[in-house]
């Protein structure tokens, strides 16, 4: 595990009250059957932004607390254990390109508005089902840049978007030249097919750069991931100690006992691999590449386990949709595929092995 300095802390208990209290499973219920536009909560959103959580990676002379993505792990793990909605992981990872690129006109026009929650901010990089950075064919001709985005998080209401190109990265504003349609994935939450022509573009970098958000956005989804595994596992790990059947705890049963034994060990990789990848990126480790891969990898493959045992265990009232395992598996199904699966970060994290 990560030593957490006082600050961090007392960020994460904050964060996580907040969620408890303010943010339950019972508020992503109601949004998913109010369905948004925006795919989120906006006053959720607002009181994020009074906490100062979409400035955390920004830096201070642009409204930011430069906090670092260690402890925007932590918020995002306090936020993924309740599964609330939230454009909070998109917009840090499209802050983050800023705050790398190359543009000082960007950084100052949008970071401070990124930071006050002002502007929703998101990545659009892949073009198909399949996350491969290979194969982008978005193009940027005269300062406009056309080309369709397939899966864009937060797609439906983002202000600002980020878009990887041929030759790197670009800032797009606005809504000239840009459409969105929605689509509709099994985890209720906002995504989109964006399709660019003629986009007024700002170059923020070359290909370099594009890998370097990728990695940041990458890790950044691991740490959600992981906070939903952690509230998986309990919730699984208190059912089990209530249910009673034929006369004895299920959590007696030796079978189960092994079973809630393996997903804990599972867990305790996991954390040590995405605190270890979001430590990296603060650190600026020549291999934070690899420590990307390897979290993914295994983010991917424990909270797969951990949400399909969390129904499996749950027996029949895991599969209805009035238990909350379900909303756990949908929006695990997706981040699993997010970034990468598990089988392209383990050849990625062999390949950058030399292997």
């Amino acid at each position: 595990m990560a030593a957490l300095n006082d600050e961090q802390t007392m960020l994460r208990d904050m964060v996580r009250e907040w969620a408890d209290n303010e943010s339950p499973v019972t508020a992503f219920r109601k949004l998913r059957a109010a369905a948004p536009a925006e795919g989120y909560d906006p006053a959720a959103w607002r009181a994020l932004s009074e906490m100062g959580l979409p400035g955390i990676v920004i830096p201070e002379q642009f409204g930011g607390t430069a906090f670092g993505y260690l402890s925007l792990g932590l918020v995002l793990e306090q936020l993924g254990r309740n599964l609330a909605a939230s454009p909070l992981a998109s917009t840090a990872a499209a802050a983050s390109a800023i705050v790398l690129g190359r543009s000082d006109a960007a950084k100052a026009e949008w970071l401070p508005k990124i930071a006050s929650g002002e502007v929703v901010a998101t990545l659009a990089i892949d073009e198909g089902p399949v996350h491969d950075p290979a194969k982008i064919a978005a193009t940027v001709t005269d300062g406009k840049l056309s080309g369709t985005k397939a899966f864009v998080a937060e797609g439906d209401s983002a202000g600002v978007f980020v878009v990887a190109a041929t030759d790197g990265l670009y800032l797009v504003s606005g809504d000239v030249g840009v459409t969105r349609s929605p689509r509709h994935m099994t985890d209720s939450r906002s995504h989109a097919q964006v399709t660019f022509d003629g986009a007024p573009a700002e170059r923020l970098g070359d290909t370099t750069l594009t890998a370097q958000v990728i990695d940041r956005a990458t890790a950044i989804t691991c740490a959600e991931m992981l906070g939903m595994a952690e509230q998986a596992f309990h919730t699984t790990n208190d059912y089990l100690k209530t249910r009673v059947q034929f006369g004895q705890q299920l959590s007696t049963f030796q079978a189960l006992q092994h079973r809630m034994a393996k997903m804990f060990t599972e867990l305790e990789l996991m954390r040590s691999s995405v605190e270890g990848a979001l430590e990296a990126i603060d650190a600026g480790r020549s291999d934070l590449d690899q420590a990307v891969s390897l979290a993914k990898a295994v983010a991917s493959d424990t909270l797969h386990l951990v949400s399909r045992e969390m129904i499996q265990l749950h027996g029949g009232i895991g599969m209805t949709d009035e238990h909350d395992a379900g909303f756990y598996i949908k929006r695990a199904r997706v981040l699993e595929t997010m970034w990468g699966n598990a089988a392209f970060h383990r050849e990625r994290f062999a390949r950058l092995n030399g292997y």
